[in-house]
């Protein structure tokens, strides 16, 4: 009931039904952003923030992931193309009016290779050996060897202000001011933040044109409802226009003459990671068998109801740089033979604080060759606290990874489960493929329910976001 009440209170306080908001759109998260300081999140939504709505990144991607300019107008390469020449867009100002300038990118990338700031894809920057600013509106990027394209990294990491960051040590970049009054220089301005409740962001009438000009709507927020059955209640009473639902919910939500359900290509596998660094997951041949032992069809029939495809490997079919392969039989009597009579019993972290349909169907299954599942459901921000690089507290966790084009996440992924991926995505695809640090379910699709007042939404493997200045109010 608490929760029930608290969010209540948050919507009432984000502007009520969809009639009384006009121009400003609620979208609903599970959880708080964790961070919008690009160097420090891991946190899906929290990512999209950063790219489309208060900041801005050098490149980003079209909606068949070819890099397009952004902040950077346009790029040279060297003929070894191991020196990158960025031309930033002139007349980009922050929010308080300071011009942004090259010196903001090479702070930016230079904070993102310090291992001390911790950046989650610090392993995407391995080949830069420097970064520095020639003028004003020029950045200049050489790599320690010939790279193929513009590298994914510059498409997700988004500039930060550095006259207002860099007198913070690397080490101290958690704690800045600038974390709870973030200022940015994207399409939204920063409003305010309460703390696991809401962010709330105003449209820059400042906007330039030459990256898409100002948004259509007034205000964007983003409010914090983490159960289920709460965030589809207040959907359909029209408190808010957003929300990821289950796709348990989607024939329901899809009888509601106002509501609409967008289904959408995603870079999101979901598998169970190892912690390769304990007992029992320590041994391949146990991680083997827990591969053998689940069904995934049976997850995508009963759990997704459809909305998503059996996984053969960590990246999706119609990504490129995707490498065949065959998906794992569901096979006990092989398991059995793996186990030998060994008797395994882990913990399994997860997500959620509900019924936990898909842990409990893993939990089934294993039971059957033997293997014990306790499992323990977390709030977000508790989960990934214990399922991290760092801390690793965990012996095997359900997680759904948010993924980009350039695969870097295979590495940050193994990493997770305490083992290194080749930097080549082929090689890093086998690797996965050969030792299992993760077992792969399945590949998601992004299941949104949505407010039909809302138009000119467009939903893509980029993300939920992406096209966030172009959604606008019927009238």
């Amino acid at each position: 009931m608490g929760r029930v009440l608290l969010a209540g209170a948050t919507l009432a306080a984000c502007g009520g039904t969809a009639a009384r908001r006009e121009r400003t759109v609620v979208y609903a998260s599970g959880a708080d952003l964790q961070s919008v300081n690009p160097l420090l999140t891991t946190h899906p939504l929290a990512k999209q923030v950063q790219r489309y709505v208060l900041l801005t990144t050098l490149v980003r991607y079209d909606s068949t992931l070819a890099p397009r300019p952004y902040l950077a107008r346009e790029w040279t390469w060297s003929p070894d193309r191991q020196a990158l020449v960025l031309r930033l867009q002139t007349g980009v100002r922050w929010h308080d009016g300071v011009a942004t300038s090259a010196r903001d990118v090479a702070w930016t990338l230079n904070a993102a290779r310090d291992p001390a700031t911790g950046y989650p894809r610090l392993n995407d920057l391995a080949d830069i050996v420097f970064v520095n600013d020639r003028d004003d509106s020029t950045v200049v990027i050489r790599f320690a060897r010939p790279q193929r394209g513009i590298p994914d990294v510059l498409t997700d990491l988004a500039i930060l202000p550095a006259y207002l960051l860099d007198s913070v040590p690397h080490v101290a970049l958690r704690q800045a001011a600038w974390n709870a009054h973030p200022v940015g220089n994207g399409p939204f301005r920063f409003v305010t933040h309460e703390s696991n409740r809401r962010w709330v962001f105003a449209a820059n009438p400042d906007f330039p044109q030459a990256l898409g000009g100002p948004p259509r709507l007034e205000r964007f927020i983003v409010v914090v409802v983490d159960e289920p059955t709460t965030k589809l209640a207040a959907l359909t009473a029209g408190e808010i226009d957003f929300a990821g639902i289950l796709p348990s919910h989607a024939a329901f939500v899809r009888r509601a003459p106002d509501l609409a359900v967008l289904d959408y290509a995603l870079i999101y596998p979901y598998g169970i990671v190892f912690n390769t660094r304990r007992p029992p997951f320590d041994d391949v041949r146990v991680r083997r068998a827990v591969a053998l032992a689940v069904d995934r069809q049976e997850i995508v029939d009963g759990y997704l109801y459809g909305f998503g495809t059996v996984a053969d490997g960590a990246v999706p079919p119609d990504v490129p740089g995707y490498l065949p392969g065959r998906p794992t039989p569901t096979d006990p009597d092989s398991a059995r033979r793996l186990l030998a009579g060994r008797a395994v019993a882990f913990e399994l972290l997860s997500v959620g604080s509900g019924e936990a349909p898909l842990e409990q169907m893993i939990q089934a299954r294993l039971a059957r060759v033997g293997v014990q599942v306790s499992i323990r459901l977390l709030e977000l921000t508790a989960f990934l606290d214990r399922v991290n690089a760092r801390r690793r507290d965990f012996d095997a966790a359900v997680v759904g990874t948010s993924g980009d084009a350039g695969l870097g996440y295979l590495g940050t992924l193994a990493e997770l489960a305490g083992m290194r991926a080749p930097a080549d995505p082929a090689a890093a695809q086998r690797f996965f493929r050969d030792s299992l640090p993760v077992v792969f379910l399945y590949h998601a699709r992004g299941v949104q329910g949505m407010n039909r007042r809302v138009q000119g939404v467009r939903m893509d493997v980029r993300g939920e976001l992406s096209g966030v200045t172009r959604w606008h109010v019927a009238p």
